[in-house]
């Protein structure tokens, strides 16, 4: 018998189970019944799973939109061509659009939700780790610019998210740790017990059966940790500042190298080096960025910045971050393991340039 876990936030729900892909035209029709779907996926994805899905909605009034895979796609000109795409199609209010894909494909699908028509319902059905656990769950959607990630966007929570765990059995292993870097980060944040149950799957991850019960009990408590965070802090004005642990530095890695790095495999370096900024500024214990560092390493992923990143490279990209104020780049910082720093409530504390580039360096 499958294990379905439930996952509720104030609007949608979240499943989770090994083969939910084969259900979850019955949780599109319950939670967004439409007159017509539009499946919004990429190259990778699209090939293996969207004729599946198509099929279960119903060919005849369900269309496949597919875009070129990767981060560099997740652009305003993907926008325009998807919007314009669904207007040629006739699509109108009576629509609901289906994110089929990772993190991409989910931020820049709602995007187009959130706006077409001044507002689509949609349903997120994320197909990495990475998009499981972080980026399909919270309502933020959006697109890059050449100044930096997700500079442009909007708030649009998901009418559903249907998890199948057993679509990672086709995911590269290169974005299986990508997705455990977030899973790290959630344990940072929230639970040292969680951080190192992520950290024991971490060691043995070229082992674990995907569409298995640790699989399944990694995702859906990483799911709880986010959920928790978004039910208290919907628009990022507070505690869910927490969630950007590693990613001031991170994005910043990920723009500098062109979106060579993977997001996952840049929060990782990003979580690294900002966890030593929180030993340096006395605010994290001692000890702090060992663990993390060892964390990231068990993973398989890189702890420093690539080669061909300079530091100063870094410190200009963070200016431009959408978290930074008066052009100082903000930075979520933990105490310990578990447990993040308030700030005085502000979850977050400008860090000047000059440490960021000694710590960097």
């Amino acid at each position: 018998m499958t294990t379905t876990r439930e996952i509720a936030l104030p609007t949608y729900r979240v499943t989770i189970a090994a083969g939910a892909l084969d259900r979850a035209a019955d949780v599109v029709r319950d939670v967004a019944s439409a007159h017509r779907y539009a499946i919004i996926t990429d190259t990778n994805v699209g090939p293996i799973y969207s004729a599946r899905l198509r099929s279960s909605l119903g060919e005849t009034c369900t269309e496949v939109l597919t875009v070129p895979a990767g981060e560099t796609h997740k652009t305003r000109e993907s926008w325009a061509r998807l919007t314009d795409d669904l207007l040629t199609a006739g699509f109108g209010r009576d629509s609901t659009i289906v994110a089929l894909g990772g993190g991409v494909v989910g931020d820049l699908a709602g995007f187009v939700a959130a706006t077409f028509m001044r507002g689509l319902p949609f349903v997120q059905l994320p197909t990495t780790l990475l998009a499981m656990i972080d980026a399909s769950v919270g309502g933020k959607t959006g697109v890059d610019t050449a100044a930096g990630k997700n500079l442009v966007g909007a708030f649009h929570q998901p009418s559903a998210v249907v998890v199948d765990t057993s679509v990672l059995e086709t995911l590269p292993r290169e974005h299986l740790r990508a997705g455990i870097a977030e899973a790290i980060k959630h344990g940072v944040i929230a639970s040292e017990a969680y951080f190192d149950s992520v950290v024991a799957v971490a060691e043995r991850l070229d082992a674990v059966d995907v569409a298995g019960d640790a699989m399944l009990d990694l995702v859906s408590r990483s799911i709880e940790i986010k959920a928790d965070v978004v039910r208290r802090d919907e628009r990022e004005s507070g505690v869910r500042k927490t969630l950007n642990f590693g990613h001031t530095l991170g994005h910043a890695v990920e723009l500098c190298s062109g979106y060579g790095v993977l997001h996952g495999e840049a929060v990782a370096i990003g979580m690294v080096y900002e966890a030593a900024l929180a030993e340096r500024l006395g605010i994290a214990t001692p000890k702090t960025t060992a663990r993390i560092r060892h964390a990231i390493v068990s993973a398989g992923l890189s702890d420093a910045l690539p080669a061909s990143i300079a530091p100063d490279q870094v410190v200009i990209a963070t200016r431009g971050d959408k978290k930074a104020r008066a052009g100082q780049a903000e930075y979520a910082l933990p105490v310990a393991v578990g447990e993040m720093n308030q700030a005085q409530g502000r979850w977050s504390i400008p860090v000047s340039d000059a440490m960021v580039l000694d710590v960097l360096a």
